[in-house]
């Protein structure tokens, strides 16, 4: 009892550092939404690195713009509604959303502007360097032309159809982020008819590059059209009679966020299915416009979608940049690519066929994509046939098309296994393929229920019951990623194997309050949210001030995608303030200011961007010497500590969290994919001192775990 109240003394004289500096000062906050968009500069800025290879450059471009297209379906979509509910509403930052609005609108263009520069005057020509060409319409040769009317006539002709504005044909609904065309016209149609303009939707089948047949064009072998020349080169076919005075692309980007009113929910299922039907059509966001559209029709398509021109954006190429990323399947250059590799399973996996005989023997953690996902599908497909194995229980948020783990889930039910499944309806752009996924195993008898109504359920965890003798015995996973095959593959992500009593009975109570009614059970090792992880995570940062306060060493290292909790960033600046060092790893956004003199100049934030994208979170705290490291599947977010079901599991083998940490060092000290964020908010490259050996932590991950 006198330990605790001297640590609680000690921790009340940081508190009074907080009465000299007040940590609610909007200007110790960076903007939530500004932090994504400089997240995107630094994807973009992959693209124009020489080091890395020219078909991967353009797919960062690809995902600049993807990424952009989900920051204005969701983020700015919520600014936008937040500025009509309330007005004078501030963040921590003390912006309102207008004001936010003005700033994203400023930043948002500039990105724009340099993604299609970085498209037109650097890698086009590259590519072309490569003879991987974009054949524009002044450029087709007799041959091709021919091939091209061809190609228009008997697979676009058939299935384009365009709608000739009058007081009959209204203005069309426009579907989300779909390709579209507004047509300038003179004359009149068969019924005497001219309204002067005409909408063309292209349907969303449609191949967005088109590539040239080389026999039949004389073309090279990777030459390439937009679907967009095409249309635009033969327009008038499908205007007998009329002339075209002019045709442009144009795009509406609309709010793809949904609500689910929790208190009005009888079916979440049918809730759910009724907010996807309206996705398309939701609020408009953002127009992107052809930059050569007449100023009279870009006038006439912002009054249609009653949108400003701050929301406007004309561009100088397509206006569905992300289609381009097409191009990687299509062409067949290994030079240009990422070296594949073969990630490696851990050799007590290796050389032990029964994996429940491994993981007995001790804890077994995996570092994906370095390593294998094949030991999960291997772990539920052993427990699927064995006839000692009761049940499986398992959380799904994303798992893919034609998923080995479902299919294993489905085996297990069919042997008579008893098998439930939580699925999140509500994982965003999941929504459509997670509700067709709960009726495949509603189907193979599977128990699937949707979590709890008002939290979306983001925990990864499997929980596998088996006999053995006369006892029963838990044997689980938990991870920090999704069980998606495919992600595994190119997201940094953990998985822990364990057996262990407690943590398996931890887990076999997180899945009672899921799937039952009852009241929150003590745990013994794990935090959860919405209930201990967000106190807990706190109560360990406390303890690290007072060990600095104390005059002992003190350590904070946190990866994670995002820290934007008002409470954590305090937390954090009151341990600067105390003396802790403070190393944060944050791949995508950070509200937390670092290097400001008496708040955080104890405080390194830095953000990898590489080849694999980055999506651990771990949590590790020096402890006076006996070194505590947790891994989990939530970020410093309001959503993941307050609304959602989150775990966070520690990694209590000396051997597993060396490792954890020996990656976490190779991450502290990159000198080639880290960008190290500054007290203004903007990101600088990491440099390599002179003399100083070039570091990069994935690159020498994937060597060391491959040896």
């Amino acid at each position: 009892m006198q330990e605790l109240a001297e640590v609680a003394e000690q921790i009340d004289q940081v508190d009074q550092i907080d009465e000299v500096i007040n940590l609610h000062r909007p200007d110790l906050y960076i903007n939530r939404e500004l932090s994504l968009l400089e997240f995107n500069k630094r994807v973009l800025a992959q693209a124009k690195d020489d080091n890395v290879p020219l078909l991967e450059r353009l797919n960062y471009l690809c995902i600049s713009c993807s990424n952009l297209d989900e920051f204005f379906e969701v983020r700015v979509a919520s600014v936008i509604q937040m500025a009509a509910i309330d007005p004078k509403a501030i963040g921590p930052d003390g912006l309102t959303p207008s004001e936010q609005l003005e700033l994203i609108a400023v930043n948002a263009h500039r990105l724009v502007d340099e993604q299609y520069k970085v498209l037109n005057e650097i890698l086009i020509p590259e590519l072309e360097k490569e003879n991987i060409r974009f054949i524009r319409r002044n450029e087709w040769t007799e041959a091709q032309l021919k091939w091209l009317e061809k190609y228009f006539n008997d697979e676009l002709l058939p299935i384009l159809t365009p709608v000739g504005l009058d007081s009959a044909h209204p203005f069309p609904r426009i579907l989300n982020k779909s390709l579209n065309f507004i047509i300038s016209l003179t004359g009149k149609d068969a019924f005497g008819r001219n309204s002067g303009r005409a909408i063309l939707q292209a349907p969303r089948a449609l191949p967005r590059i088109i590539q040239l047949p080389a026999e039949e064009t004389q073309s090279g072998r990777t030459d390439f059209v937009f679907l967009s020349s095409i249309i635009h080169a033969f327009i008038n076919e499908l205007f007998n009679g009329m002339n075209v005075k002019g045709c442009y692309q144009f795009r509406v980007t609309r709010n793809s966020d949904f609500f689910v009113d929790d208190d009005a929910i009888d079916d979440l299922l049918l809730a759910v299915q009724g907010e996807l039907a309206m996705r398309n059509y939701g609020d408009e966001v953002r127009l992107e416009i052809d930059a050569k559209c007449p100023e009279e029709t870009v006038d006439f398509l912002l009054a249609r979608f009653e949108m400003t021109r701050d929301r406007l954006f004309l561009v100088e190429g397509p206006v569905n940049l992300n289609r381009i990323q097409e191009i990687n399947q299509l062409v067949d250059r290994p030079d240009l690519k990422f070296a594949p590799f073969k990630p490696s399973t851990p050799p007590q996996l290796a050389r032990n066929k029964d994996i429940f005989a491994a993981i007995k023997r001790h804890d077994i953690l995996l570092h994906q994509p370095f390593e294998s996902f094949s030991p999960v599908v291997e772990f539920l497909r052993q427990a699927a046939v064995a006839p000692d194995v009761l049940a499986i229980k398992q959380t799904l948020y994303r798992t893919g098309a034609d998923s080995p783990i479902v299919s294993a889930l489905i085996s297990a039910a069919r042997a008579g296994k008893v098998v439930t499944v939580v699925i999140e309806l509500r994982a965003r752009f999941d929504e459509k393929d997670n509700i067709s996924l709960a009726a495949k195993l509603q189907e193979a008898a599977v128990h699937v229920v949707y979590g709890v109504v008002g939290y979306k359920t983001h925990a990864k965890m499997c929980l596998v019951l088996k006999r053995e003798g006369k006892q029963l015995h838990n044997y689980v996973h938990l991870g920090t990623g999704n069980y998606h095959r495919k992600t595994a593959e190119i997201y940094t992500d953990y998985g822990l194997f364990s057996c262990d009593k407690e943590l398996g009975e931890d887990v076999r109570r997180v899945f009672a309050q899921l799937t039952s009614l009852g009241r929150v059970t003590k745990l013994n090792k794990l935090l959860q949210s919405p209930f201990t992880l967000h106190s807990g995570l706190m109560g360990k940062i406390e303890r690290e001030i007072a060990h600095a306060i104390n005059g002992k060493p003190a350590k904070i290292i946190i990866q994670v995608n995002a820290i934007v909790e008002e409470q954590s960033i305090q937390a954090l600046y009151r341990a600067s303030q105390a003396g802790v060092e403070v190393k944060l790893i944050v791949r995508g956004v950070c509200c937390l200011r670092p290097g400001i003199p008496g708040v955080s100049e104890n405080i390194e934030v830095r953000s990898i961007i590489g080849r694999f994208l980055e999506h651990a979170r771990i949590y590790a705290f020096a402890n006076d010497g006996n070194q505590e490291v947790y891994a989990s599947s939530a970020d410093l977010m309001n959503r993941n500590m307050f609304r959602r079901v989150e775990i966070c599991f520690p990694i209590e083998s000396k051997r597993l969290y060396n490792r954890i940490l020996h990656a976490l060092d190779l991450y502290l000290k990159d000198n080639t994919q880290a960008w190290l964020l500054q007290s203004d908010g903007s990101y600088r490259r990491a440099m390599q001192e002179k003399g100083e050996e070039p570091v990069q932590a994935q690159s020498m991950l994937l060597h060391e775990l491959q040896a």
